[in-house]
């Protein structure tokens, strides 16, 4: 199963940067250089990675919390969490882009002129600051973790993949706004396809929780 409760840093990285690494972050933040001079792209950049730090190293350390609070399983966020990546990847595959920036769209005038720091940040509160793949990764490595050891490598693989983020939207800022909409299209649907495995194999492991399946989600 995907989520282990013997991984240590290097592997929740590696599954973390998988799930949110560039590779999905720069889909949204390439659209947004459509929009946004490179200046304002970067400055969009450093924001929503701070924040995203913030939200995911928050819900590593009080996951045990948050489900007590609410009265969730660790299974029942395995398979929320299985759900969320496949109906995420469905419309990935099927070119329905839940974070595309519409708002920016409908504005009047150029938006790199008129607020473009706020503008960007709230078209990628969903894709990146506080991406439901990314949360309820996050939360599923915590939940499934021994003790706080744990919880801290959870948070810092975190932090370490919003700093990787970070660093190619920096790099490549000059160069996303002339990336043509097909070639972002032939990516997404490629990212799409990956992402639904990897929601199927959460629900899985999910149903493995609670027994419906064999084995067990904790390995």
């Amino acid at each position: 199963m995907i989520m282990r409760m013997d991984m240590n840093l290097a592997e929740t990285f590696v599954l973390f940067l998988a799930l949110a690494g560039p590779q999905k972050v720069l889909l949204s933040f390439a659209r947004l250089g459509h929009f946004l001079d490179v200046r304002s792209l970067r400055l969009v950049a450093w924001t929503c990675s701070l924040a995203a730090a913030c939200v995911g190293v928050t819900c590593a350390l009080t996951a045990p919390w948050i489900a007590t609070f609410f009265h969730i399983s660790t299974a029942s966020v395995g398979l929320a969490a299985g759900l969320t990546f496949f109906v995420y990847s469905v419309g990935l595959v099927l070119g329905v882009h839940f974070d595309s920036p519409a708002t920016l769209e409908a504005e009047t005038g150029r938006p790199s002129l008129t607020h473009p720091l706020r503008s960007g940040f709230r078209e990628m509160l969903v894709p990146f600051v506080v991406s439901p793949l990314a949360i309820a990764a996050d939360l599923l490595e915590s939940l499934t973790a021994n003790d706080w050891l744990h919880r801290l490598e959870v948070a810092g693989a975190f932090i370490a993949v919003c700093v990787v983020n970070l660093i190619f939207a920096w790099a490549l800022a000059p160069v996303m706004g002339r990336m043509h909409e097909i070639v972002l299209d032939v990516l997404s649907r490629l990212l799409g396809v990956l992402l639904a495995a990897v929601g199927v194999e959460l629900f899985l492991q999910g149903l493995a929780t609670l027994g419906v399946l064999p084995g067990s989600g904790a390995h």
